[in-house]
């Protein structure tokens, strides 16, 4: 009967094994190269791994691979810690039909012999696991896409309609950090839409009422609570504290002035708005695509657009869309699918329907032409004529 070494030596004789320095020069020094596999189990992953590896612990390679990597005919490189477990991984592979897998040599320990640079995940506790399981299972997320999340600061405009959906959403995902911009007090009228809120809670600062139900509904979240509008002589200090920005502003004023010091401090913002029974939604990148005064140069005349306490709005309307903010903030986070960015997302409430629309950066824009040193914040009131 032939021995796990027979066994080993058929195996290594039918793949390719390729070296440590071969492996980083593939996939490290060369973008677009290799989709790189840690087959480990968790307590040797938390020990460290290299950077751009995807972790699949080798008793999950064959369920979640067409997950990970769902064209066959890409490079695919394995390693584990010492080169075997990669080798019999890289033949299951070649099974299932990936016919570019290699094996790299001495695996994860030649690796660390070499004296090439390594990372070390955030160690999620027993806890953390099973609360965010579904995330983990999830590829594209996993535990270094979930540990990204926890470490995440988010700052909301506003803790009304928009802001209540998204910051449900982006709390129980998981991210760490939650801060909220509110001077308003909790009223009864608010209630119809404004879910963080309840009516225990009526003349309460709505920044408190939303620390106290963010809170209740993840204890991982830190919540920040900001009691005062957004003005030209705090917007800096407040933005610098975060990584994106959840805009569910109701005033113009606001998102011109939000718009200007996230392009000085080089902030994403996820833009929203809602009215009567429509909602438009698109995300401003810092370094890419449009920015709100592209799409907007110049605000409507005082009275052309009322606000919902004026003029009304349907009850779910932001809620579809305040989730679907939470949802372009995830994607930014994590960096994966496509968001929003070059494209305003308009939907119709009434006969649901969503349109796209093409946003197209101005390469005359007074704000976003410019240098981020040399955007100036203005007088926001005199420039909408309030």
């Amino acid at each position: 009967m032939p021995s796990f070494q027979d066994l080993l030596a058929t195996v290594k004789s039918r793949i390719r094994e390729i070296s440590v320095e071969e492996t980083k020069a593939r996939v490290l020094d060369a973008p677009g190269g290799p989709v790189l596999v840690d087959v480990r189990e968790r307590d040797e992953y938390e020990q460290g791994y290299i950077p751009r590896a995807q972790w699949i612990p080798r008793g999950f390679l064959e369920l979640k691979i067409e997950e990970a990597v769902p064209e066959r005919e890409r490079e695919v490189i394995l390693y584990c810690a010492g080169g075997t477990r990669s080798a019999l991984a890289a033949a299951a592979l070649h099974e299932l039909g990936y016919q570019r897998v290699s094996s790299m040599a001495g695996g994860f320990r030649a690796w660390k012999n070499a004296g090439y640079a390594f990372d070390r995940p955030r160690a999620l506790s027993p806890e953390q696991v099973k609360r965010y399981s579904r995330h983990i299972m999830l590829p594209e997320v996993g535990e270094a896409g979930q540990a990204k999340l926890l470490d995440a600061k988010v700052l909301f405009l506003g803790a009304g309609g928009l802001g209540s959906p998204s910051s449900l959403y982006l709390a129980a995902a998981g991210v760490g950090t939650i801060g909220i911009v509110d001077d308003d007090v909790v009223d009864e009228s608010n209630l119809q839409r404004q879910v963080l809120h309840n009516i225990e809670r009526l003349g309460m600062p709505k920044v408190e009422s939303a620390r106290k139900t963010l809170q209740l509904l993840n204890p991982d979240v830190q919540v920040h609570a900001h009691r005062t509008r957004l003005s030209s002589e705090n917007v800096m200090e407040i933005l610098a504290g975060y990584d994106l920005v959840i805009d569910g502003a109701d005033n113009f004023p606001t998102r011109y002035l939000l718009n200007d010091a996230a392009l000085k401090l080089r902030k994403p913002v996820i833009h929203a708005s809602i009215f009567r029974f429509e909602g438009q939604i698109t995300t401003f990148l810092p370094d890419s695509g449009p920015c709100y005064r592209c799409l907007y140069p110049d605000p409507p005349p005082p009275g052309m657009a009322p606000s919902c306490q004026e003029a009304g709005v349907l009850g779910v309307l932001p809620g579809l869309v305040g989730t679907m903010q939470a949802n372009e903030a995830v994607k930014v986070i994590l960096g994966v699918g496509e968001t929003l960015s070059g494209r305003l997302l308009v939907f119709d409430a009434l006969g649901t329907k969503f349109r796209t629309l093409k946003l197209r950066k101005d390469p005359g824009c007074r704000v976003c032409s410019k240098h981020p040193s040399e955007i100036e914040l203005i007088d926001y009131e005199a420039f909408c004529s309030i």
